[in-house]
Protein backbone atom coordinates (compact mmCIF):
# COMPACT_ATOMS: atom_id res chain seq x y z
CA UNK A 1 0.00 0.00 0.00
CA UNK A 2 1.19 3.39 -0.82
CA UNK A 3 1.72 6.75 1.46
CA UNK A 4 1.81 10.30 0.79
CA UNK A 5 5.14 11.79 0.81
CA UNK A 6 6.11 15.45 0.88
CA UNK A 7 8.88 15.81 -1.69
CA UNK A 8 11.03 18.85 -2.21
CA UNK A 9 10.90 19.47 -5.87
CA UNK A 10 13.20 23.16 -5.91
CA UNK A 11 15.09 25.21 -3.89
CA UNK A 12 15.66 28.33 -3.56
CA UNK A 13 17.48 31.73 -1.58
CA UNK A 14 18.05 35.29 -1.40
CA UNK A 15 21.02 37.41 0.16
CA UNK A 16 21.00 41.03 0.10
CA UNK A 17 23.48 42.72 -1.69
CA UNK A 18 25.43 44.60 1.38
CA UNK A 19 27.73 42.64 2.64
CA UNK A 20 29.17 43.26 6.41
CA UNK A 21 32.75 42.25 7.58
CA UNK A 22 34.02 41.73 10.56
CA UNK A 23 36.69 44.45 10.39
CA UNK A 24 33.08 46.85 9.88
CA UNK A 25 31.94 45.91 13.03
CA UNK A 26 35.14 46.49 14.80
CA UNK A 27 34.64 50.21 14.07
CA UNK A 28 31.39 50.27 15.33
CA UNK A 29 32.05 48.54 18.79
CA UNK A 30 34.65 46.99 20.84
CA UNK A 31 35.35 43.95 18.60
CA UNK A 32 38.24 42.38 16.47
CA UNK A 33 37.51 39.77 13.22
CA UNK A 34 39.69 37.71 15.67
CA UNK A 35 37.25 37.31 18.35
CA UNK A 36 34.39 37.00 16.15
CA UNK A 37 35.89 34.51 14.19
CA UNK A 38 37.39 32.64 17.09
CA UNK A 39 34.21 32.54 18.80
CA UNK A 40 31.23 31.73 16.11
CA UNK A 41 33.38 31.09 12.78
CA UNK A 42 31.66 33.81 11.35
CA UNK A 43 33.52 36.18 9.22
CA UNK A 44 30.81 38.68 7.70
CA UNK A 45 26.76 38.71 7.21
CA UNK A 46 24.63 40.25 4.49
CA UNK A 47 22.19 43.22 5.81
CA UNK A 48 18.97 44.37 4.41
CA UNK A 49 19.14 47.68 2.28
CA UNK A 50 17.34 50.41 3.95
CA UNK A 51 13.38 49.93 2.69
CA UNK A 52 14.43 46.50 1.68
CA UNK A 53 11.89 44.37 3.51
CA UNK A 54 11.29 40.66 5.08
CA UNK A 55 8.64 39.98 2.12
CA UNK A 56 11.20 41.27 -0.76
CA UNK A 57 13.74 38.96 0.58
CA UNK A 58 11.01 35.63 0.91
CA UNK A 59 9.14 36.92 -2.39
CA UNK A 60 12.90 36.65 -4.11
CA UNK A 61 13.86 33.27 -2.62
CA UNK A 62 10.64 31.69 -3.92
CA UNK A 63 10.45 32.43 -7.38
CA UNK A 64 13.72 31.26 -7.87
CA UNK A 65 12.62 27.80 -5.64
CA UNK A 66 9.43 27.93 -8.01
CA UNK A 67 11.79 28.19 -11.37
CA UNK A 68 14.07 25.81 -9.87
CA UNK A 69 10.80 23.11 -9.95
CA UNK A 70 9.09 24.59 -12.72
CA UNK A 71 6.00 25.80 -11.16
CA UNK A 72 4.00 28.73 -11.73
CA UNK A 73 1.80 30.34 -9.27
CA UNK A 74 -1.63 28.67 -10.35
CA UNK A 75 0.77 25.27 -8.80
CA UNK A 76 0.99 26.76 -5.95
CA UNK A 77 -2.17 26.25 -2.86
CA UNK A 78 0.14 26.79 0.63
CA UNK A 79 2.45 29.43 1.28
CA UNK A 80 4.25 29.14 4.90
CA UNK A 81 6.81 32.17 5.65
CA UNK A 82 9.11 31.07 8.65
CA UNK A 83 9.84 34.43 10.57
CA UNK A 84 10.99 36.46 13.74
CA UNK A 85 10.82 40.00 11.60
CA UNK A 86 7.79 39.76 9.93
CA UNK A 87 6.69 43.30 7.80
CA UNK A 88 4.08 44.37 9.98
CA UNK A 89 2.47 42.74 13.03
CA UNK A 90 -0.11 41.54 10.95
CA UNK A 91 -0.87 40.65 8.04
CA UNK A 92 1.28 37.70 7.97
CA UNK A 93 3.86 38.29 5.89
CA UNK A 94 3.09 35.21 3.51
CA UNK A 95 -0.05 36.75 2.60
CA UNK A 96 2.32 39.65 1.16
CA UNK A 97 4.59 36.92 -0.70
CA UNK A 98 1.26 35.01 -1.99
CA UNK A 99 -0.10 38.48 -3.31
CA UNK A 100 3.50 39.46 -4.85
CA UNK A 101 4.07 36.31 -7.03
CA UNK A 102 0.16 36.13 -8.07
CA UNK A 103 -0.78 32.41 -6.55
CA UNK A 104 -4.43 33.14 -6.09
CA UNK A 105 -5.21 29.56 -4.29
CA UNK A 106 -5.03 28.12 -0.66
CA UNK A 107 -3.91 28.59 2.37
CA UNK A 108 -1.09 31.92 3.53
CA UNK A 109 0.50 32.44 6.80
CA UNK A 110 3.47 33.04 8.99
CA UNK A 111 4.90 30.30 11.62
CA UNK A 112 7.51 31.90 14.84
CA UNK A 113 9.96 29.93 16.47
CA UNK A 114 12.77 31.69 16.00
CA UNK A 115 15.57 29.86 14.33
CA UNK A 116 13.60 26.94 14.44
CA UNK A 117 10.65 28.15 12.44
CA UNK A 118 12.26 26.79 8.89
CA UNK A 119 11.71 23.05 10.19
CA UNK A 120 8.73 24.11 12.05
CA UNK A 121 7.28 25.18 9.19
CA UNK A 122 8.88 22.13 7.12
CA UNK A 123 6.48 20.04 9.59
CA UNK A 124 3.56 21.55 9.34
CA UNK A 125 3.84 21.59 5.14
CA UNK A 126 4.14 17.83 5.36
CA UNK A 127 1.38 17.46 7.69
CA UNK A 128 -0.69 19.48 5.51
CA UNK A 129 -0.02 17.69 2.39
CA UNK A 130 0.04 14.31 4.09
CA UNK A 131 -3.79 15.41 4.94
CA UNK A 132 -5.04 16.33 1.68
CA UNK A 133 -5.24 20.02 3.02
CA UNK A 134 -3.08 20.67 -0.05
CA UNK A 135 -0.89 19.82 -2.53
CA UNK A 136 1.86 21.86 -2.96
CA UNK A 137 3.15 23.86 -0.71
CA UNK A 138 6.03 27.01 -1.13
CA UNK A 139 8.26 26.91 2.53
CA UNK A 140 10.08 29.68 3.41
CA UNK A 141 12.50 31.21 5.87
CA UNK A 142 13.28 34.76 5.42
CA UNK A 143 14.53 37.46 7.91
CA UNK A 144 15.89 40.93 8.29
CA UNK A 145 17.14 40.42 12.26
CA UNK A 146 19.64 43.79 11.24
CA UNK A 147 15.71 45.28 12.38
CA UNK A 148 15.89 44.46 15.92
CA UNK A 149 19.88 43.94 16.84
CA UNK A 150 21.23 46.60 19.21
CA UNK A 151 24.39 47.64 17.20
CA UNK A 152 25.92 48.92 20.58
CA UNK A 153 25.65 45.59 22.12
CA UNK A 154 29.30 43.47 20.51
CA UNK A 155 27.78 40.50 22.34
CA UNK A 156 24.84 39.98 19.42
CA UNK A 157 25.13 42.41 17.21
CA UNK A 158 28.20 40.34 15.53
CA UNK A 159 25.98 37.41 15.22
CA UNK A 160 23.93 37.80 13.15
CA UNK A 161 22.52 38.41 9.56
CA UNK A 162 19.64 38.82 6.77
CA UNK A 163 18.41 36.58 4.02
CA UNK A 164 15.97 33.72 2.84
CA UNK A 165 15.56 30.92 1.76
CA UNK A 166 13.16 28.50 0.19
CA UNK A 167 11.73 25.00 -0.94
CA UNK A 168 9.03 23.88 -2.94
CA UNK A 169 7.33 20.87 -1.13
CA UNK A 170 4.46 18.83 -3.04
CA UNK A 171 2.59 15.42 -2.55
CA UNK A 172 4.36 12.32 -3.78
CA UNK A 173 3.95 8.64 -3.55
CA UNK A 174 5.73 6.12 -1.46
CA UNK A 175 6.46 2.81 -0.10
CA UNK A 176 6.48 3.89 3.80
CA UNK A 177 9.81 3.08 3.82
CA UNK A 178 13.15 4.89 4.03
CA UNK A 179 13.89 4.53 0.43
CA UNK A 180 11.04 6.70 -0.05
CA UNK A 181 11.85 10.27 -1.19
CA UNK A 182 10.21 13.14 0.59
CA UNK A 183 10.04 13.66 4.45
CA UNK A 184 10.74 10.68 6.19
CA UNK A 185 10.23 11.94 9.97
CA UNK A 186 9.81 15.22 11.71
CA UNK A 187 10.84 15.77 15.50
CA UNK A 188 9.36 19.24 16.87
CA UNK A 189 10.35 20.17 20.95
CA UNK A 190 10.13 23.51 22.67
CA UNK A 191 10.69 24.60 26.54
CA UNK A 192 9.17 27.76 27.35
CA UNK A 193 11.22 28.00 30.63
CA UNK A 194 13.85 29.31 28.32
CA UNK A 195 12.48 32.54 27.29
CA UNK A 196 14.61 34.78 29.03
CA UNK A 197 17.50 33.20 27.66
CA UNK A 198 17.08 34.65 24.05
CA UNK A 199 14.31 37.11 23.35
CA UNK A 200 13.38 40.59 22.14
CA UNK A 201 12.64 42.98 24.87
CA UNK A 202 9.72 44.65 22.55
CA UNK A 203 6.41 43.66 21.39
CA UNK A 204 2.50 45.20 20.69
CA UNK A 205 0.90 43.75 23.91
CA UNK A 206 4.12 44.71 26.19
CA UNK A 207 5.78 47.72 25.43
CA UNK A 208 4.67 48.77 21.95
CA UNK A 209 7.58 48.78 20.67
CA UNK A 210 9.47 46.36 18.24
CA UNK A 211 12.72 45.86 20.68
CA UNK A 212 15.59 44.32 20.67
CA UNK A 213 17.51 40.96 20.69
CA UNK A 214 19.12 39.92 23.91
CA UNK A 215 20.47 37.27 24.54
CA UNK A 216 22.63 35.17 27.58
CA UNK A 217 25.05 33.51 24.72
CA UNK A 218 26.88 30.74 27.21
CA UNK A 219 23.35 29.28 28.51
CA UNK A 220 22.20 29.28 24.80
CA UNK A 221 25.51 27.74 23.60
CA UNK A 222 25.24 25.26 26.66
CA UNK A 223 21.93 24.24 26.11
CA UNK A 224 22.12 24.12 21.94
CA UNK A 225 24.23 21.07 21.55
CA UNK A 226 22.03 19.17 23.81
CA UNK A 227 18.72 20.16 22.36
CA UNK A 228 20.32 18.87 19.11
CA UNK A 229 21.24 15.29 20.44
CA UNK A 230 18.00 15.08 21.54
CA UNK A 231 15.78 15.98 17.91
CA UNK A 232 18.45 14.06 15.97
CA UNK A 233 18.96 10.77 18.05
CA UNK A 234 15.29 10.77 17.92
CA UNK A 235 14.80 11.05 13.79
CA UNK A 236 17.55 8.33 13.83
CA UNK A 237 15.23 5.84 15.83
CA UNK A 238 12.35 7.04 13.66
CA UNK A 239 13.97 5.78 10.66
CA UNK A 240 17.26 3.75 11.23
CA UNK A 241 19.77 5.74 10.02
CA UNK A 242 22.66 7.29 11.83
CA UNK A 243 25.70 9.45 11.27
CA UNK A 244 27.61 7.20 9.24
CA UNK A 245 24.39 6.62 6.84
CA UNK A 246 23.41 9.65 6.25
CA UNK A 247 24.51 11.88 3.42
CA UNK A 248 24.15 15.18 4.40
CA UNK A 249 23.76 17.41 7.63
CA UNK A 250 22.57 20.84 7.34
CA UNK A 251 22.07 22.43 10.55
CA UNK A 252 21.25 25.85 11.88
CA UNK A 253 23.60 27.92 11.45
CA UNK A 254 23.80 29.97 14.63
CA UNK A 255 27.93 29.08 15.81
CA UNK A 256 30.87 27.09 14.24
CA UNK A 257 31.36 25.60 17.50
CA UNK A 258 27.86 24.49 18.48
CA UNK A 259 28.02 22.76 14.98
CA UNK A 260 31.19 21.01 14.86
CA UNK A 261 30.73 19.67 18.61
CA UNK A 262 26.94 18.41 17.63
CA UNK A 263 28.12 16.58 14.40
CA UNK A 264 30.64 15.06 16.52
CA UNK A 265 28.96 13.96 19.13
CA UNK A 266 26.38 12.38 17.01
CA UNK A 267 29.33 10.81 15.10
CA UNK A 268 28.23 12.75 12.04
CA UNK A 269 31.78 13.43 9.76
CA UNK A 270 32.69 17.37 8.73
CA UNK A 271 32.11 16.82 5.43
CA UNK A 272 28.96 15.86 5.65
CA UNK A 273 28.29 18.77 7.15
CA UNK A 274 26.95 21.80 5.42
CA UNK A 275 28.62 24.80 6.40
CA UNK A 276 27.51 28.60 5.50
CA UNK A 277 27.62 30.46 9.09
CA UNK A 278 31.38 31.84 7.87
CA UNK A 279 29.65 33.73 5.48
CA UNK A 280 25.99 34.44 5.94
CA UNK A 281 26.12 35.10 10.30
CA UNK A 282 23.51 33.77 11.97
CA UNK A 283 19.94 34.27 9.61
CA UNK A 284 17.26 32.33 12.21
CA UNK A 285 15.24 30.68 10.38
CA UNK A 286 16.41 31.72 6.92
CA UNK A 287 19.63 29.94 7.89
CA UNK A 288 18.40 26.20 6.64
CA UNK A 289 17.17 26.80 3.53
CA UNK A 290 19.77 29.79 2.86
CA UNK A 291 22.40 26.43 3.18
CA UNK A 292 20.06 23.99 1.63
CA UNK A 293 19.89 25.49 -1.70
CA UNK A 294 23.60 26.38 -1.98
CA UNK A 295 24.64 22.82 -1.55
CA UNK A 296 21.67 21.70 -3.80
CA UNK A 297 22.89 24.20 -6.15
CA UNK A 298 26.38 23.59 -5.92
CA UNK A 299 25.96 19.87 -7.18
CA UNK A 300 26.73 18.31 -3.03
CA UNK A 301 23.12 17.36 -2.83
CA UNK A 302 22.10 15.12 -5.25
CA UNK A 303 18.87 12.82 -5.97
CA UNK A 304 18.34 10.06 -3.35
CA UNK A 305 20.45 11.26 -0.99
CA UNK A 306 19.72 10.93 3.12
CA UNK A 307 19.70 14.51 4.64
CA UNK A 308 19.40 15.58 8.39
CA UNK A 309 18.31 19.21 9.02
CA UNK A 310 18.12 20.40 12.87
CA UNK A 311 17.63 24.07 14.40
CA UNK A 312 17.55 25.01 18.04
CA UNK A 313 15.97 28.69 18.69
CA UNK A 314 14.78 31.21 20.93
CA UNK A 315 11.70 29.72 23.45
CA UNK A 316 13.39 27.37 23.54
CA UNK A 317 12.05 25.53 20.60
CA UNK A 318 14.29 23.00 18.29
CA UNK A 319 12.99 20.13 15.87
CA UNK A 320 14.86 17.78 13.56
CA UNK A 321 13.67 16.29 9.77
CA UNK A 322 14.98 13.54 7.76
CA UNK A 323 14.36 13.40 4.09
CA UNK A 324 15.77 11.41 1.18
CA UNK A 325 16.28 14.49 -1.52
Amino acid sequence: MSVTRSVVTGTGSYLPARTVTNDELSRIVETSDDWIVQRTGIRERHVAAEGEKTSDIAAAAATRAMAAAGIGPDDVDLVIVATSTPDNTFPATATEVQARLGIRRGAAFDVQAVCSGFVYALATADSMLRTGLATRALVIGAETFSRILDWTDRTTCVLFGDGGGAVVLERGEGAGDTADRGILTAHLRADGRHKDKLYVDGGPSSTGTVGHLRMEGREVFKFAVGAVTDVIEAAFEATGFSGDTIDWFVPHQANRRIIDGSAKKLGIAPEKVVVTVERHGNTSAASIPLALDEAVRDGRVKRGDVVLLEAMGGGFTWGSIILRW
